[in-house]
């Protein structure tokens, strides 16, 4: 378009020059004198350089109605082909966004500045947009119930581990995960989600499990004189479903991310304290009826079926802490919460209806070696819930460890 723009301008700019040349000729075939050819010919050539100057300006006023009118009806899918050719640099400044797209870049800009934005003498950003993982995801259950005169029935779970990989750009991830236990034929019926998603300001976590049977007896009450021994208990189902939404105080100094996401970099070591909600509800069903007689006579339980079902809605808090370790490719997060608040327990469960006090326990550690654009991590992270009433204390937890390695590109 800009070669045939300059074309016309050149073809103008010679006409225009001719037409001058044409009439002073003229002027001078009816033999007036000097002084008079030159004065006519001044005016000739200024009336015929205003015209140029008038037919470049239209030209010009032409050619920029033409480039906005490409500007408004570009192709629908341009710059998404401009994004793939790019690396998918969002910020690109040579990308053309059609409307929405463009609404929901501004969206983001103003999210990203308003509820991600950090010191930078503190935290900064990896520079990529994606990152490539492999994992492994091992969890575990343990179940205990407290009794007077220190009677205890106690149980945990089999090691539940998954491996798989996944990829994300920027905060969306896909993946799959493999359960490792049918490689040794030990596999239980189970199942497990979680939603993440954390900026500087705040973090939401979603997980949910549910495990059924693939747990170990190592004592009820006085059997075997109360010391620890090895019993297969199939005969429980145990679900497990809670939300925490908390709030970092320190936002501009201290990233949870740099620890568990691995999307920001901790360059000097930073804590925060931290206040959220916590919402848990629990299903739990144990039949002891199966067990030996033997056995079956030490249950310090009234009934052989246990059923404890209960929702809590609780106030958390806590404190967070990020150790960057010279030369600052070391990270150690220590993280610990408590919660209090409402507990509600349900007609199904064992004790029945009732309205009790909330407590639950949570901590989380976390290490990260970074090396370039490859990275190590290890995630530990225990969450306890606790339930008393006047005949024995139940306290159960939920235990989840990881290794990640990956790369961001």
């Amino acid at each position: 378009m800009m070669r045939i723009h300059r074309l016309l301008i050149l073809i103008i700019v010679l006409t225009t020059v001719t037409s001058p040349l044409r009439s002073i000729g003229a002027i001078i075939q009816n033999g007036e004198n000097p002084d008079s050819i030159i004065h006519k010919a001044k005016a000739i050539i200024k009336d015929e350089e205003e015209k140029i100057e008038e037919k470049i300006a239209e030209e010009h006023e032409h050619l920029a109605q033409e480039i906005a009118q490409d500007s408004l009806h570009p192709s629908s899918t341009l710059w998404m082909k401009q994004l793939v050719e790019n690396g998918f640099r969002i910020h690109d400044p040579n990308i053309y966004y059609p409307r929405f797209p463009r609404f929901l870049l501004k969206v983001y800009n103003w999210g990203d500045r308003t509820f991600n934005s950090y010191d930078p003498d503190y935290v900064i950003g990896t520079g990529k947009n994606w990152k490539l993982q492999g994992k492994s995801y091992n969890w575990f259950e343990t179940s205990s119930i407290f009794f007077p005169r220190n009677s205890i029935l106690n149980m945990h779970s089999d090691l539940f581990a998954d491996a798989g990989g996944h990829i994300s750009f920027m905060a969306v991830s896909v993946g799959y995960m493999w359960n490792m236990n049918e490689l040794f034929k030990k596999s239980t019926s189970r199942h497990t989600f979680n939603f993440d998603f954390t900026c500087s300001r705040f973090t939401i976590n979603i997980q949910s499990t549910k495990s059924d049977g693939g747990m170990i007896l190592t004592k009820l009450g006085d059997y075997n004189d109360g010391r620890h021994f090895h019993y297969d208990f199939n005969d429980v189902v145990i679900n497990t479903f809670y939300v925490d939404a908390y709030y970092f105080f320190n936002n501009k100094r201290y990233s949870n991310a740099a620890a568990y996401s691995y999307s920001k970099y901790q360059l000097k070591s930073a804590g925060t304290a931290i206040v959220g909600f916590n919402f848990t509800e629990q299903n739990m069903n144990m039949d002891f009826s199966s067990l030996p007689d033997e056995m079956l006579e030490h249950l310090p339980l009234e009934t052989p079926y246990y059923t404890f079902h209960h929702k809590d809605y609780a106030i958390l808090g806590g404190y967070g802490y990020n150790w960057v370790l010279k030369p600052r490719r070391w990270l150690i997060n220590v993280t610990a919460m408590g919660a209090i608040g409402y507990k509600r327990t349900y007609e199904d469960a064992t004790d029945g209806k009732r309205d009790l006090v909330a407590n639950n326990y949570k901590l989380s550690v976390g290490s990260v070696y970074n090396h370039k654009a490859l990275f190590v991590g290890g995630v530990l992270k225990i969450n306890g819930f606790l339930y008393y009433n006047s005949n024995f204390t139940h306290f159960n937890t939920l235990n989840t460890f990881s290794i990640i390695v990956g790369m961001r590109f």
